[in-house]
């Protein structure tokens, strides 16, 4: 006995178009369109208190003190380093 074979496919769906506005909104309106969103955008930011804003300065200016700190001394033993060998060699 022949077997039929089932298809899975789904019903086609209707697609309608969408008209697209073509008249650009003005100079002025997109001006205050930006500024709507980004004021909308920066109701949803998540503040620092005075004390996290401390605390995460601090570490901030910490690192970058050991940052430098540590490339001054691999500054330095490389400074070292050539002059060494010019004294060898030259």
């Amino acid at each position: 006995m022949a077997e039929e074979k089932k298809t899975n496919a789904a019903p086609a769906k209707a697609v309608t178009a969408v008209k697209k506005d073509d008249a650009k909104p003005g100079f002025f309106q997109r001006i205050a369109k930006w500024f709507r969103e980004m004021r909308s955008e920066l109701k949803k930011v998540i503040w620092p208190t005075p004390k996290a804003l401390v605390k995460n300065s601090a570490v901030s200016l910490g690192m970058m003190l050991v940052s430098a700190v540590l490339l001054w001394g691999f500054d330095e033993l490389a400074q070292l380093l050539v002059r060494a060998l010019f004294t060898l060699l030259g």
